[in-house]
């Protein structure tokens, strides 16, 4: 019973599903329990304690779901919650920063990395500590990028105003002749046309979901769990707020019609 278990996944809004895109291609048998903190998105913005906290809620929701894995889909929650999810819970606790990471250092031919995120990411230097865990002759050039998550949101993947504000936050890292750019926020591969094309097609683009997936399945595996259904897996969806405008920004994205989305009181996540 224990392989049959879905995976949990948790994001704090709609970027999450970046990820859940390549699990469901890595791992299409499996069933899928994704939250999303709508409510409360960003956590970039948010203090470490409460980025932790919300962290904890968000799990404890997950595993109420009966999930065999969490997968924090969420740079700043990887970047800061990540000990405290495993202390407190006792199942595979999986963040995207180390998959992330060691793809970026096996793409780079220059050794010039660059990394863009939301604040508390770049603040606490989560990529450049772990790449320079892996190599620490690559230098590392990070840059906030806060705005780029209201815009994913709102589904702005090709507006003008997308374009104007990423030339303003990519040009200092042109200009550092870098030739891998991760993209430290969940969010971001929703804007990577704009993205690319602005940094420049000579950079290659790190999608931390990609390596996330892998990780995914490689564990899953060691561990015995991976799911003997011959069927494809289901995706339950749960957000903390606005359900209509994420389902249809979520069919946008995922390209198939998706289950309704069922909204979660957000005082029963203070509860847990």
């Amino acid at each position: 019973m224990e392989k049959e278990k879905p995976i949990g996944v948790f994001d704090s809004g709609i970027g999450g599903l970046t990820v859940v895109k390549r699990l469901s291609s890595v791992l299409p048998r499996e069933s899928i329990v994704y939250f999303g903190d709508t409510a409360r998105v960003p956590y970039g913005s948010k203090s470490n304690s409460t980025v932790i906290d919300y962290s904890i809620q968000d799990s404890a929701f997950l595993l109420k779901k009966n999930v065999k894995a969490v997968v924090v889909a969420c740079n700043t929650a990887s970047s800061i919650a990540i000990p405290e999810l495993r202390k407190k819970f006792d199942v595979p606790v999986i963040g995207v920063i180390l998959p992330g990471a060691d793809m970026a250092v096996k793409e780079t031919r220059n050794k010039r990395i660059g990394v863009i995120g939301t604040r508390a990411t770049i603040n606490n230097q989560a990529y450049s500590k772990a790449i320079k865990e892996i190599d620490n002759k690559i230098e590392v050039f990070e840059k906030a990028c806060p705005l780029f998550v209201p815009i994913a949101e709102e589904g702005w993947t090709h507006h003008r105003a997308t374009y104007e504000i990423a030339e303003e936050y990519l040009k200092e890292l042109r200009e550092k002749n870098i030739d891998t750019l991760v993209l430290g926020c969940t969010h971001y591969p929703i804007l990577a046309d704009v993205i690319q094309e602005i940094i420049g097609k000579g950079v290659k683009l790190i999608d931390s979901g990609i390596a996330t997936a892998e990780v995914v399945r490689n564990e899953i595996d060691r561990i015995g769990l991976e799911t003997n259904s011959a069927v494809p897996g289901n995706l339950d969806l749960y957000v903390s707020d606005i359900p209509t405008t994420f389902k249809k920004v979520a069919e946008l994205f995922l390209g198939k019609n998706v289950n309704e989305v069922v909204k979660v009181d957000i005082e029963e996540l203070h509860k847990i």
